[in-house]
């Protein structure tokens, strides 16, 4: 059948199903990675069905493959790559991988991955420091990513509280290894990541081998770590272990021991410290009010300080002393500007011509206020005016002499 499907020319079910078959057989042979979650080997039957996860997703492929293609190490856990071709059973309508090849992932395998994927992230500077956040000092909230009842949660807990009973916990508990620990760790770390009160978190799990810290080196936990607002410590396996995950944690701590002692501080500790602080600000006090005490006492010794009056008086003494002698020298001034004044007024008298007109002389001028000095100037019959010492009198010439 073929063209367009309408309400009234619609495709029967097994046509469908053929078509969506034909499709998927044009894909051909694929390699597939990931980690076997379920492995079934059926007695008396020459298959075996596994369940192929992907490692850093909920998604999950079923795998039916030969019995003689699995080897004696395989179980559930193991990390694989397989050869297959996508098939989908009509009769089912389920979709499957048919193996030709499966090739177990060893350790060597893994860490030549690992270290390529370290080699990655430090490029695009996920492992900077300059990036990694300051733990606060005192958390009122810490979250903890831990297994369920595991020994690395007690130590966690245990630790903090015997430094700092008051310090609180937001706990989740999740898988820490297997198929399904990836996205769980991810999806606690974005829960307490947007929990406001959660002031630091911590990705904690004991030791193990490689395989089961593998979770921990994934990238999209690498990244998800990265990505948090909230400072993230990472306390994974013990001292010699070192997934990826502890290089992109703002803190590695070497054990989960270790996280419980570097999350808060010690209260014993935070109390001798602030007795040692009081005693040296108490001390540093007493020193500076013992050396103001000094200064204000000698300040007080000055005497200026204990007769303030004293000083007062002496100023009083020179304003006196200095008005007295202003007042003796304007009068001095003054006596010496009369005698000057008197000595004028006498030489202007002396030389004044009222002066000489007492001694009994006159001022002859003529009718026109000319002083006449010489006779010939006058003749007979001209009128005068004579000016005397106290008036002026009117004259007439009878006779000129020469």
């Amino acid at each position: 059948m073929s063209g367009p499907t309408t309400a009234e020319n619609p495709w029967p079910v097994r046509t469908v199903a053929r078509k969506i078959a034909d499709w998927v057989s044009r894909l051909g042979e694929v390699w597939v990675e990931g980690q076997i979650a379920q492995l079934t080997r059926r007695p008396g039957t020459r298959t075996a069905f596994l369940v192929l996860r992907d490692p850093a997703a909920d998604v999950s492929l079923t795998v039916s493959c030969p019995i003689d293609l699995l080897a004696p190490s395989l179980a559930d856990g193991a990390r694989v790559v397989v050869r297959a071709r996508p098939e989908l059973y009509l009769t089912r309508g389920s979709f499957s991988l048919r193996a030709s090849e499966i090739r177990h992932v060893g350790v060597g395998e893994l860490l030549a991955r690992l270290e390529r994927l370290k080699r990655i992230l430090a490029t695009e500077g996920l492992f900077a420091p300059e990036r990694k956040k300051r733990l606060p000092f005192l958390p009122g909230c810490i979250g903890l990513i831990t297994g369920r009842a595991s020994a690395a949660e007690r130590d966690v807990r245990e630790n903090a509280i015997a430094r700092w009973p008051a310090v609180e916990f937001a706990i989740e508990n999740v898988a820490v290894q297997g198929v399904l620990a990836v996205p769980a760790i991810v999806e606690a770390l974005q829960r307490l990541d947007h929990r406001a009160e959660v002031d630091v978190i911590v990705l904690a799990r004991g030791g193990g081998s490689v395989e089961d810290l593998l979770p921990f080196s994934d990238e999209a936990l690498c990244r998800a770590v990265a990505a948090c607002r909230t400072p993230v410590v990472s306390a994974i396996g013990h001292e010699q272990d070192t997934p990826l995950v502890d290089l992109v944690a703002d803190l590695r701590c070497s054990t989960p021991t270790d996280a419980g002692k570097r999350l808060v501080p010690a209260v014993a500790e935070e109390q001798a410290r602030i007795g040692e602080l009081r005693g040296r600000a108490r001390r540093a006090v007493s020193v500076m009010l013992d050396a103001q005490s000094q200064r204000f006492t000698a300040l007080l010794a000055r005497p200026v300080l204990a007769d303030p009056y004293q000083l007062v008086g002496r100023r009083a003494e020179e304003i006196v002393a200095l008005t007295a002698r202003s007042e003796r020298c304007l009068a001095h001034r003054l006596d010496a500007a009369a005698t000057d004044l008197l000595h004028t007024r006498s030489r202007v008298r002396a030389l004044s011509p009222a002066a000489t007109l007492q001694r009994g002389y006159a001022i002859v001028q003529g009718m026109d206020g000319a002083v006449l000095r010489r006779a010939a100037d006058v003749a007979a019959g001209t009128s005068l005016r004579l000016r005397l010492a106290d008036g002026i009198l009117s004259a007439t010439t009878v006779e000129a002499d020469a």
